[in-house]
């Protein structure tokens, strides 16, 4: 039997028929396995086992009442029916096997920090994530989204997971649904009204209220962001951001993490919100930066990164920033709003800078350039400012 030990999980792959005929050589290894690997949890990967008699459930039971607790995964429909029937799905935790879907040559609409998302067909599309251990983040990403859903923020659950070669992905129905980021670039002469329309589906997610403590603080997140990045800073520069980042109160106003326009989507005419995997609660300020991130830290460096990206122009990334400062902070003055940008570009630099430095982004010339700016955009800043809360 094919076996592998990772993070202190022993993973088996039986393949076959486990059966009258080969229950008993079945046992005897996966009992010798088990024995070799004491402390360990354990995974019987069922994708290659084509039938499981009385026979095999018996040993499953048996190597259970000697104290073997295990878990079967990839399970094929019969199996796992097999397994139901008979009541061993409450005794087991079991996993049926995913179904397997293909992208290639499918349109890609969006690219995040964890993965990557296709057009399958006008009705579907699936996010891949890049890591082959992303189940847990797609079970999150569900979780924020249903939790979001529930509180009225129009957004899409996934239906179902999928196997896409080593990796795994969320599925989800979007009828007809395009990216404001592509209607966009179809539609450039409309940009404001698209604009308008973005930043007003935006203040209403900031609007929107979680339960107290059922989502994580986006002020920690970028104290997380902070810490990665101190060797850049000198002490006095962290203290003063870390002072800046606690002076935010708890405050359970939804912060998406990533409300860029390839992730809102328009769906027959209505505005919906993808990529829930970043949901957190806190000060809009926090969105603010990501935008700001997206639409200007790039291209400071590199003229041609909207394009290549967003399939947008310089031109274009700064009318849709200006549009989101205008619209959002519609109340305010001039004056204002230059000092809420400032406070907003601080904590944009130091998540680009974060981005710089937990990626290959790092590297190279406009890597070196990049960190070379933002440090300096830094030094600048806690000088005109005297915090990040606005």
């Amino acid at each position: 039997m094919r076996h592998e030990v990772k993070n202190r999980k022993l993973i088996l792959y039986p393949e076959g028929r486990i059966d009258s005929n080969t229950s008993a050589a079945f046992e005897a290894e996966i009992d010798e396995l088990l024995s070799s690997c004491p402390g360990h949890d354990a995974e019987v990967n069922m994708e290659g086992v084509e039938y499981v008699s009385s026979a095999g459930l018996r040993c499953f039971l048996k190597l259970k009442k000697s104290g073997n607790d295990l878990e079967f995964s990839e399970m094929s429909q019969a199996v796992y029916e097999i397994f139901q029937m008979t009541g061993f799905t409450e005794l087991f935790k079991t996993k049926k096997a995913l179904r397997r879907m293909s992208v290639d040559g499918c349109e890609v609409i969006g690219r995040g920090f964890y993965g990557t998302v296709y057009r399958v067909d006008e009705d579907t599309i699936v996010k891949v994530y890049e890591s082959p251990d992303s189940i847990p983040m797609i079970e999150n990403e569900q979780r924020r989204a249903k939790q979001a859903f529930l509180k009225g923020i129009p957004t899409a659950i996934s239906y179902d997971v999928v196997k896409i070669g080593n990796s795994y992905g969320s599925v989800f129905e979007m009828l007809k649904a395009r990216t404001f980021n592509d209607i966009i670039i179809s539609d450039p002469d409309n940009a404001d009204e698209t604009i308008k329309k973005y930043v007003d589906f935006l203040k209403l997610v900031h609007g929107t209220e979680m339960d107290q403590g059922s989502l994580p603080y986006a002020s920690d997140v970028f104290m997380d962001y902070l810490d990665t990045v101190k060797h850049y800073l000198n002490d006095s520069q962290y203290e003063k951001l870390k002072t800046y980042l606690e002076k935010f109160p708890k405050d359970e106003h939804v912060v998406h993490g990533d409300f860029q326009m390839k992730n809102v989507m328009l769906v027959e005419g209505e505005p919906m919100l993808i990529d829930m995997d970043t949901l957190s609660a806190g000060h809009p300020i926090f969105d603010l930066a990501g935008l700001y991130v997206t639409y200007k830290s790039f291209e400071e460096d590199e003229p041609d990164n909207s394009i290549k990206f967003l399939g947008i122009t310089n031109e274009m990334c700064d009318r849709i920033w200006n549009g989101i400062m205008v619209h959002y902070f519609v109340d305010h003055t001039s004056e204002e709003r230059t000092y809420i940008e400032d406070r907003i570009k601080l904590a944009a630099v130091l998540r680009f800078l974060y981005i710089l430095d937990v990626t290959d982004l790092k590297n190279g010339e406009l890597g070196m350039l990049r960190i070379k700016h933002s440090c300096e955009h830094i030094e600048e800043l806690l000088e005109k400012t005297d915090g990040l809360y606005f």
